[in-house]
């Protein structure tokens, strides 16, 4: 169950604290890092993604390297100061155990929950950032948004305190008739690379506007006035209810437990060439696929195709694996995953599939 911030925390923190629940799996096959460490202090930046990763061959199978340590009244919540012990039981099969640590300092005035002192599952600035500046709409979602008609100006180079006027019918996701709504312009097109279908449509955000009292009598007019404009506001850009998006502390990396077939990076944020860690990408996969938020998947890039010159003929090369990465974000018909490792630079049209 999330547990919420004291309302003294800055909402930053929101996206950084966060703890993983994984349960023991007897039975499970893993394979140990030649150099994973006997004993391991947690120091404050590190992220349970990196401590699996250090151990482990295949991280997101961290729950069957994990001991019950009975002794430990929430062993779920790994918190800087913790010393990590790996040991192995009567079947030679690794376990891991934890032994608390010291007392984590904190800075005066400052009043936390112990979810929030916990080490994250991966470093979420980077993510959170992207979570506040983007959405991805299908099309009936696009299409059906409000959209900005005028301004009390007689241009839409809208600054703080100016109102600007929208049409169409309000998607309010409280009762809270001064809602704050987050405008957004409607960007490039997601297709499927295979197929051509239509995924979905990028949404960048571009300000935010607090709602009004209706225009006069005409119903599927509103207004709101801006609170924020990160670039000019146009005629035509959508409004969409602002969400609180605090990152769920249910994430359970593992593999799909279906086969993905056909799986693409499509796109990435910022129209980079190169994609690395932490990157947020879209895939052209989704609930329909039976992807779900925690799903791993490996990066491949296609192989090679060289020349044989015995047999006189082209022979493509087995694709070769390049990163993974974790789902976050999961749409009808596409999903946002963040990239937890490359092993070489990363491109769009990369392909996804069950590590």
């Amino acid at each position: 169950m999330r547990q919420r911030l004291l309302p003294s925390i800055r909402p930053v923190l929101l996206l950084a604290l966060l703890t993983i629940s994984w349960p023991l799996v007897v039975g499970a096959q893993v394979t140990l890092e030649d150099d994973a460490p006997r004993e391991y202090r947690v120091k404050a930046g590190d992220t349970l993604w990196d401590i699996a990763d250090m151990y482990l061959q295949d991280p997101w199978r961290w729950q069957a390297l994990w001991a019950a340590n009975p002794q430990v009244e929430n062993p779920d919540l790994i918190y800087p100061g913790d010393v990590l012990y790996l040991t192995y039981d009567a079947t030679n099969t690794p376990r891991l155990s934890l032994r608390r640590g010291g007392d984590v300092k904190l800075k005066p005035g400052m009043r936390v929950t112990p979810l929030d002192l916990a080490i994250p599952l991966i470093g979420l600035d980077e993510l959170g950032a992207f979570l506040r500046r983007n959405r991805v709409l299908e099309r009936g979602e696009a299409n059906a948004a409000p959209y900005v008609l005028g301004s009390n100006k007689q241009n839409l180079l809208s600054a703080p305190g100016d109102v600007i006027v929208s049409r169409g019918d309000l998607v309010a996701e409280s009762d809270d008739a001064n809602q704050m709504y987050g405008i957004y312009r409607i960007g490039q097109r997601f297709s499927d690379p295979l197929t051509g279908e239509v995924l979905g449509f990028e949404a960048r955000v571009i300000g935010s506007a607090q709602r009004l009292d209706s225009a006069g009598s005409n119903s599927d007019l509103t207004e709101f006035e801006v609170k924020a404009v990160n670039e000019e506001i146009r005629q035509g850009d959508r409004l969409l209810p602002m969400r609180e998006r605090v990152l769920d502390a249910v994430y359970q990396p593992r593999a799909p437990e279906q086969t993905i077939e056909d799986g693409y990076m499509i796109a990435v944020e910022g129209g980079v060439s190169q994609i690395g860690s932490l990157n947020t990408v879209i895939l052209n996969r989704g609930a329909r696929e039976g992807l779900e938020v925690g799903h791993v998947m490996a990066i491949f890039q296609a192989g090679d195709t060289v020349y044989d010159n015995i047999a006189n003929e082209n022979v493509k090369l087995p694709d070769v694996r390049a990163g993974l990465l974790m789902v976050f974000e999961v749409f009808e018909k596409s999903s946002l995953a963040v990239v937890l490792k490359a092993s070489r630079p990363l491109s769009v049209m990369d392909k996804v599939k069950n590590p």
